[in-house]
Formats: structure tokens, C-alpha cells, sequence
């Protein structure tokens, strides 16, 4: 028994040496990198030596990062998307009020403010609010990282290494000609900054001056927060005086598989259909005119909506369905006080996200487009499930269920 110990001990610390040693590699890698590769475009751009050597004076690659391949390997030694759990759409929404109630508290302070912003950009401030409540908790949430540490390591370990190679140099450019101080350059894991949670590239073209003077400061400033906010969504074309879109019923004649951002059809013509406002509600008379899509994220298990090209504009600023729908909903919320959704989410999941993946991996075989087999129900899984269910004698839903999820795998 204790010969056995001392062979596991002596096992671990090999182990351990060898974590060590390969850390010391990669750190040497990243070093030789940055000197050699990433320094001389940043030189090009015309980042002086003193800004690129002040953002990596004290930086090392952060080998906790998801979705890095280390060198010498071929995939990401996690593959979180495909081991989580499959989550019910209802489990986003339940911290959303306390955005409502602190976008509530805040809109009485600020109305100069948002007035303002409204008046410049046309975008709603129940929209704004419900943006920086998500996004950062209205300033209050911790930012943990170097910006330049995350960033870095993606840029040189990541999956999507151009992307991150333009973000770290975005980043640069910021200290270099924006004046931002290395010292705040503090963001998430994804490399998102400040309280609207820009990613750099997202800064250069969207940050704006709120309270005017003079700078774009998205850590400290209310101001430039809500401005910048509203700025982004008004540049991906946020259409003024236009709502993001209306909860619904959908009567069963009317398929769950017609939505999607290419379906749309005119509201009237979505009323014709039978398609009505929840709680007796008539479509505002200026809405009726313009075009309006179906969106039901949970199929038939969940509320459903007729969206305007606004949602979409909402989807710019995180691309999912429930992102959108989250800060749509709050910022109703918020300049209404209107309740929560009229129909009820329902109870479904109960597998992985590697089982959607499955299924989707089984519709594509069959010639749906599911957008991808991520693990992820977007419009186009919902619909193409919805599609497969009508062919083969299923009332469709428009969303994985156990045996749906099993017959496609």
C-alpha cells in the first residue's frame, strides 16, 4: 500500500513538471510571437513601442481561456458548447427583473440624459436601460481580466485567432489614439470592455462622447454608456418609431415553421391569418404597414411574437433569439410597467446540447438548413423540426422533445 502511494506521488509530480514545463513553453512561445509577429503589424498601424510594451509589460497567456488549441494540438482541449446541459428558454429570463426595477430607478435619474439620446438616435430608452442592465448589471458587475491578457491569448491560442488579432490590435489603437489608459483596459472572458461591453473594434466605431467632454469613457461614464449603446444600434440600422415587436397568439392553422426573418409578411397580413395581440391589444395602426416576422423561441411550448426589423437590430448587439428578446421584453418593462409574458413557458429539455447538436446533424442529413449543428435552437432549427414533424405525421411543435431529439439522432 505504500510503495503503491509513492508511485502515485511520483506519478503526480512528473505530472506536475510536465504542466510546468509545457507552460513555460507556451510562455516562451507567446513572447517570441508578440516580438516578432504581432509587434511589427502593430508598428505598421502606427503603435509606438511604449503603448504595445506598457499593454504586454506584464501579460502571459491565460491557459484557463476557453476554446484554445495549445501548441502541438489539433482541437480546444474543452468543448464546452457540446457537454452543456440544454437549457429550457424560460431559465434566461429569470433574473430580468431586476433589470426592470433597476432600469425603472434609473430612468427618473437620467431623463435628461435619455432624452437626449432619444432625440439624437431614436432608439428607445426602456432599450438603452435594458442593454446596460443586461450587459453589466448598470455598471455594478465585475470585470475580472486584462483585457490585453484575454485578448493576447486568443489572438495567439484561439480558435478564431483572426478575429482576435484584429481585437487586440483594435485594443492597441484605442490606447495609442483614444487616450483609453492601459490600466482600464479591463474586460470579460470574450474580451468585451466597459459597461456596454464592447469588444475594441466595437469601441473605434460605436463609443461616443455622452456627456461632453471630450471622451468616450465606457467604464465610468453613464453618459457615454447609454450614448454608445444607442449609437451601435442606430448605426445596424435601428428603424425610429418603430417597435421591436408585440407578443402574440398563434392560432394552430397557422404553422410554427413560417418563422424567421425571411418570412416576413406585413402585420395586417399576419392578422389576417388570424394572428392576434395577447390581451385583447390591437396592432398600433403605424405598425400595420410594415413588415413583421414570427418568432416563437420555444415552438409551440412558449410565448410567441411578431418581431419588427428592430428585434433584428438587437440580435446585432448579441446574436441570439432570447438576447433580443430579453431586452425587448425589460424595455417594455421599464417605460410601461407591462407584466410579464401572457403565455406560459413551457417545461421541455432535459438532454445535452451535444444531443441537439445530434439531431441537427440528422436534419442536415435529410436537407434541412439548421443553421449549423452547434447545440443551439435558432429560427432555423425551430422551423426545420417543425417542417420534418408535418412530413412525417407529427403535430409540429417547432422544438426539440425527447423523441424528436432520439428519431433524428
Amino acid at each position: 500500500m505504500f510503495q503503491r502511494m509513492i508511485r502515485l506521488l511520483v506519478i503526480l509530480s512528473v505530472s506536475l513538471a510536465a504542466g510546468a514545463a509545457a507552460a513555460q513553453s507556451v510562455e516562451a512561445q507567446f513572447r517570441n510571437w508578440l516580438a516578432s509577429d504581432l509587434w511589427p503589424e502593430a508598428q505598421r498601424r502606427g503603435i509606438s513601442a511604449t503603448t504595445f510594451n506598457a499593454a504586454f509589460a506584464n501579460v502571459s497567456p491565460n491557459l484557463k481561456l476557453p476554446d484554445l488549441v495549445l501548441p502541438g494540438e489539433s482541437k480546444p482541449r474543452s468543448d464546452r458548447q457540446h457537454q452543456a446541459e440544454f437549457r429550457a428558454p424560460s431559465a434566461y429570463f429569470k433574473h430580468i427583473g431586476g433589470v426592470v426595477s433597476g432600469g425603472r430607478a434609473r430612468a427618473g435619474k437620467l431623463n435628461g440624459v435619455l432624452s437626449a439620446i432619444e432625440k439624437r438616435y431614436g432608439v428607445p430608452r426602456g432599450v438603452v436601460l435594458a442593454v446596460w442592465g443586461r450587459e453589466s448589471g448598470f455598471g455594478g458587475a465585475k470585470i475580472p481580466y486584462d483585457a490585453f491578457e484575454v485578448l493576447g491569448t486568443k489572438a495567439f491560442l484561439a480558435t478564431r485567432k483572426a478575429m482576435f488579432r484584429e481585437e487586440v490590435l483594435a485594443a492597441l489603437e484605442m490606447v495609442e489614439r483614444r487616450g483609453v489608459s492601459t490600466r482600464a483596459m479591463r474586460s470579460s472572458w470574450a474580451g468585451a470592455m466597459g459597461q456596454p461591453q464592447f469588444m475594441p473594434t466595437s469601441y473605434l466605431k460605436y463609443a461616443v462622447d455622452g456627456d461632453g467632454n471630450g471622451s468616450a469613457d465606457i467604464w465610468n461614464s453613464q453618459a457615454d454608456t447609454l450614448a454608445s449603446i444607442a449609437n451601435y444600434l442606430a448605426q445596424h440600422g435601428w428603424v425610429r418609431g418603430r417597435d421591436w415587436g408585440f407578443e402574440v397568439t398563434v392560432p394552430q392553422g397557422v404553422s410554427c415553421a413560417l418563422e424567421g426573418p425571411d418570412r416576413g409578411k406585413s402585420i395586417a397580413d399576419w392578422q389576417a391569418l388570424g394572428v392576434r395581440r395577447v390581451g385583447g391589444k390591437a396592432f398600433p395602426e403605424h405598425e400595420l404597414r410594415g413588415e413583421g416576422y414570427l418568432m416563437m423561441p420555444a415552438g409551440r411550448f412558449g410565448p410567441a411574437f411578431i418581431v419588427t426589423p428592430n428585434f433584428y437590430r438587437l440580435k446585432d448587439y448579441n446574436e441570439s433569439d432570447l438576447y433580443a428578446l430579453f431586452v425587448g421584453h425589460a424595455g417594455d418593462r421599464i417605460m410601461y410597467g407591462n407584466n410579464e409574458f401572457a403565455t406560459s413557458w413551457g417545461r421541455v429539455g432535459g438532454f445535452n446540447r451535444s444531443d441537439v447538436a445530434g439531431m441537427q446533424r440528422g436534419l442536415e442529413r435529410l436537407g434541412y438548413d439548421v443553421g449549423g449543428a452547434d447545440g443551439l435552437v435558432g429560427f432555423k432549427t425551430r422551423r426545420s423540426i417543425g417542417e420534418w414533424q408535418q412530413k412525417n405525421g407529427v403535430s409540429p411543435t417547432c422544438f426539440p422533445e425527447s423523441q424528436t431529439v432520439r428519431r433524428l439522432q
